[in-house]
Parts: C-alpha cells; structure tokens; sequence
C-alpha cells in the first residue's frame, strides 16, 4: 500500500490517496478522515457512507476547498 498527496494551488496538502494492493483507492482529508473509496472492479465511486456519487474514478471532487 503506498500513498499520494494531494495538494491545492498553493502547495499545502489537503488530503491523501491510499492506494490498496488490491487496486481499490481510498481518499481522507487533511484531518485523516476517510471521504470515501474507488473500486476499479465495479468502476464506482461512493462517499464515507457507502453511496455511489459517480461511475468512475471521482475520487477528488470528495475533497471540499477551503479546508
């Protein structure tokens, strides 16, 4: 598992991408609060409570500016 950060115009990060051996990726905030998942398999994104917000991977339109 490795991860990647996120960062805004400015440079300071503003959440991280995990990345699962598996393939699926997980998105958390600047605060390490988990936003929500991307499993390649079903090609779905869903938030924190597991809804599905868009076929794809969405996984940045999780974070909110302005943090």
């Amino acid at each position: 598992m490795h991860e990647e950060m996120i960062k805004d115009f400015y440079g300071r990060v503003i959440g991280r991408i995990r990345f699962q051996d598996s393939g699926i990726k997980e998105i958390y905030d600047f605060y390490g609060r988990k936003l929500g998942t991307y499993d390649p398999t079903t090609n779905t994104t869903k938030d924190f409570y597991g809804r599905i917000v868009a076929r794809g991977d969405a996984l940045t339109m999780l974070i909110k500016s302005g943090n």
